[in-house]
C-alpha cells in the first residue's frame, strides 16, 4: 500500500513483477511447475497488487516476470505461454527480450502488447541471454552503458561476451 500510495503521489506508472514461488532465493531459482499452476501464481501475484491499484483507483501498466521466470519464459514456449494465459487476463503490456520466445509467444502467437526491454548494464552472451551475476553486482560503467543503449536503438544490436554482435530490441 505505502509503495503504491508513494508512486500515485509522484505520477509513476506501476507494473507488477511476478516470479516464481521461491521466497528463500528471491525467485531467481528455476523450478518446475505445471503450466496452470505457474499461471495461478501469476494472477495470484498481479491480482494482490492490482487490489492496492483499485483501492487507490490506479490502472496496472504492465507486467514483467521476474529472475528465473524471465529466463525460463525466454526460452521456453510452454512458459511463455502459461505467462500469457495471465498477462491476457490483466489486458496490460508484457515486457520481455526482443528476437527471443518472449516476442515469438506474446506479440506473434497471442497479440499480447510487447514491449521489448534491452539491458545497458548487463552482458549478453553469445546465444543473446542476460548473464546475471550471483551475488553482489559492481557498478557497471555508464559511459559504456549509453553506448550500448544508444547501438541498441540505432542498431538493434550489442556486443556480446563472444565479441560478436547480439540482435536486440527495444521500445
Amino acid at each position: 500500500r505505502k509503495t503504491v500510495e508513494l508512486a500515485k503521489k509522484n505520477n509513476v506508472k506501476i507494473g507488477a513483477h511476478p516470479s516464481l514461488p521461491d521466497l528463500q532465493g528471491f525467485g531467481r531459482r528455476e523450478m518446475k511447475l505445471t503450466s496452470s499452476d505457474l499461471t495461478n501464481t501469476i494472477i495470484y501475484q498481479v491480482g494482490a497488487l492490482k487490489a492496492f491499484l483499485d483501492e487507490q483507483d490506479l490502472k496496472l501498466n504492465h507486467i514483467k516476470p521476474h529472475g528465473a521466470l524471465y529466463g525460463m519464459a525466454s526460452k521456453n514456449e510452454n512458459v511463455a505461454r502459461a505467462i500469457a494465459d495471465a498477462v491476457a487476463i490483466f489486458d496490460v503490456n508484457i515486457f520481455g527480450a526482443a528476437n527471443t520466445t518472449h516476442e515469438k509467444i506474446y506479440k506473434y502467437e497471442r497479440g499480447l502488447n510487447f514491449v521489448a526491454e534491452f539491458y545497458a548494464d548487463l552482458d549478453y552472451d553469445e546465444k543473446g541471454n542476460l548473464i546475471i551475476s550471483k551475488g553482489k553486482n559492481k557498478p557497471y560503467d555508464t559511459k559504456l552503458a549509453t553506448e550500448r543503449s544508444l547501438r541498441a536503438l540505432s542498431e538493434k544490436k550489442v556486443r556480446n561476451t563472444g565479441g560478436t554482435d547480439t540482435l536486440v530490441g527495444c521500445d
